[in-house]
């Protein structure tokens, strides 16, 4: 009998991301993590943890059977832990909240909640999550932010008494180190406070009833759910490092599946592109901040090096910062100057969510997600739209110039079958 667990909340900046890297870390040595919806963040978070790469669940970009499949292929290890997006129900309309992803892999769900400067209301917002949908998996809660156990006692009264099938699992006293974060979310720098954050958070948490409700039969891989890979002979070169880092684990695996040999190269230690390569991937990340441009700015070698690939009518697939990167420049940074792009950084957020991308020429339709700071200011016509809903209000957000495939969406590569 294996393990699982999906961990969720009524929102963001509730606890998730702090709880679930708790049980990672307690778990490490024999958990598989795996993230619900597009972050690259926490994924990275969770295999500073646990030593293993964390795995992407997009109810958006993957349909129900391709959830399972990824779920099941990448379940290697005795426990799986997922870490929810949003609140449990948001993203619903999308088929994409972590309330979908449990349901699709019947996996048990634990809530985590504010308890500050409350008590009885908590048992009526459990009692209230668990009637909106009636085939959720709801099985346990553990309180975040309280003060003393007699407040958590209070709490527990009040549930056990309404809620008797909802196991209370422990509580989380208020004023822990917080996880810092960037414009793009948590702060890698500080992974290393999570062991002694991770101890705080579990003191008051009973680890023993919550293995219990964790049982779980893993089921058998399901038939494969894509498109057949098509293994060639081209040679492909993926840059990752900490300035082209938003790769998900699965797409890396993509990569070694389709292409004879896959070559892994750090722009950042000015690494030459090998020249036996048909196509270079720039993923995305961030080129745009003064501490990462500062890692970039005089890799001449590797600048060089995809200049010359590109005059020599070689691939090159890029994806947001990768996109930028290909640019003249972001404000004042000078950046390839591959394409006749320039871009500069906003205050606010220019898109945010889910996407479709339309290829203007083919009419091809890809899905994925869009997060950015940066906006055009200066370009030749694109060749990709991207929208929500309504391809009429979407506006242009990549360009397909010969052998240039450069994108703001973040796509899952196995589904989109775009490289």
């Amino acid at each position: 009998m294996n393990k699982a667990l999906l961990i969720s909340a009524t929102a963001s900046n509730v606890g998730k991301t702090l709880l679930s890297s708790a049980l990672l870390y307690h778990f490490k040595e024999r958990v598989r993590p795996y993230k619900c919806g597009p972050d690259f963040i926490d994924p990275q978070f969770h295999e500073a943890i646990t030593a293993t790469p964390s795995i992407n669940l997009d109810g958006f970009c993957l349909d129900k059977e391709q959830q399972r499949w990824m779920f099941v292929n990448y379940f290697d290890k005795e426990v799986a832990i997922i870490e929810g997006v949003m609140g449990y129900y948001d993203g619903m309309d999308k088929g994409a909240s972590a309330y979908d992803v449990a349901k699709t892999l019947q996996v048990p769900t634990l809530l985590v909640l504010d308890g500050s400067g409350s008590y009885i209301t908590l048992s009526a917002i459990i009692k209230g999550l668990c009637e909106f949908q009636k085939d959720n998996t709801i099985k346990g809660v553990i309180f975040n932010r309280l003060s003393s156990k007699s407040h958590y006692e209070l709490i527990k009264k009040t549930l056990q008494r309404e809620l008797p099938h909802i196991q209370p699992l422990g509580w989380i006293k208020k004023d822990l180190p917080s996880l810092g974060s960037t414009h793009l979310g948590l702060d890698l720098a500080d992974k290393n406070a999570i062991e002694p954050i991770a101890k705080d958070v579990l003191e008051h948490i009973d680890l023993e009833a919550l293995e219990k409700i964790m049982h779980y039969q893993k089921p058998s891989l399901p038939p494969y759910p894509f498109a057949p890979i098509e293994k060639n002979d081209a040679v492909c070169t993926l840059v990752q490092d900490e300035n082209f880092s938003f790769v998900y684990h699965d797409n890396l695996c993509y990569l070694k599946e389709k292409y004879k040999k896959l070559h892994l190269i750090k722009a950042i230690k000015d690494e030459a592109i090998p020249q036996e390569s048909d196509i270079v991937i720039l993923p995305g990340g961030y080129v745009e901040t003064n501490r990462h441009y500062n890692n970039i700015k005089d890799a001449t070698t590797f600048k060089n090096s995809l200049i010359s690939h590109v005059k020599n009518g070689k691939k090159v697939y890029a994806e947001c910062a990768g996109l930028i990167y290909l640019g003249k420049k972001i404000d004042e940074k000078t950046m390839s100057g591959i394409l006749d792009i320039e871009f500069s950084l906003s205050d606010k957020r220019e898109r945010l969510g889910y996407y479709y991308a339309k290829e203007l020429s083919t009419q091809k339709i890809l899905k994925g997600h869009a997060f950015h700071y940066s906006k055009v200011t200066s370009a030749p016509q694109g060749d990709i739209l991207l929208y929500k809903s309504n391809p009429k209000r979407g506006n242009i957000g990549g360009w397909i110039k010969r052998n240039i495939y450069a994108t703001y969406l973040h796509s899952f590569w196995r589904e989109s079958n775009v490289l």
